[in-house]
């Protein structure tokens, strides 16, 4: 996972509300085995307008998203996380986000930023024209007019999106110490290891 500080550039000013894992990635493109290539099929039905937002030659490829309240409810779908990831978005600004939804992004190194309907408001209006950043190490979002809103997030999930660790380089870093503790349990209790070799 790479490492997510600062995000800068367009957003695609999406603003609905109640936005399902199915309008992300439909159920069709869950017969998949690899991620590459899901951002094809992201949002897939409302990209069929071509006047559609996604790929609109002004916000084509923008890493920001800002979206309605209860952003990526419905099923419990990985898919639609591995999807946006693979369209290039890098952050996601909503008033409100489903808890399973905000879970799979951030294991996918997405950062879901919730700010008050307000201040979504006012991002949305920007957005249209100009640029916004998010700097996770303060947790902010600025606009180019000095709009400075702060985010709060998970101390946890703050420092791996900082360090590009997923649950699999958490547990690499941790290598020393559960060295250290195997060969503590070789030493101090053989027999278990023991009982294991001969099973």
């Amino acid at each position: 996972m790479e490492p997510v500080n600062t995000i800068d550039g367009r957003a695609y000013p999406f603003a609905q509300k109640n936005v399902d894992t199915d309008v992300i990635i439909p159920s069709h493109w869950l017969k998949t085995i690899t991620r590459e290539g899901l951002g094809r099929g992201a949002f897939e039905t409302l990209r069929t307008d071509p006047d559609n937002l996604f790929d609109s030659a002004e916000f084509k490829g923008s890493p920001i998203l800002i979206a309605g309240d209860n952003f990526g409810c419905g099923s419990s779908r990985e898919h639609a996380a591995w999807a946006m990831a693979d369209m290039g978005l890098q952050a996601v600004i909503a008033p409100s986000f489903s808890d399973i939804h905000a879970g799979n992004a951030f294991k996918n190194g997405i950062l879901t930023v919730v700010l008050p309907q307000a201040q979504v408001d006012r991002l949305l209006e920007v957005a249209k024209e100009h640029p916004i950043s998010i700097d996770l190490d303060s947790q902010t979002v600025t606009t180019p007019y000095q709009d400075r809103f702060r985010f709060e997030i998970d101390p946890f999930r703050k420092e791996c999106l900082l360090k590009g660790l997923d649950e699999i380089g958490i547990t690499l870093g941790m290598d020393d110490a559960i060295v250290a503790h195997e060969a503590k349990m070789h030493a101090e209790t053989p027999w278990i290891e023991g009982a294991a070799l001969a099973a």
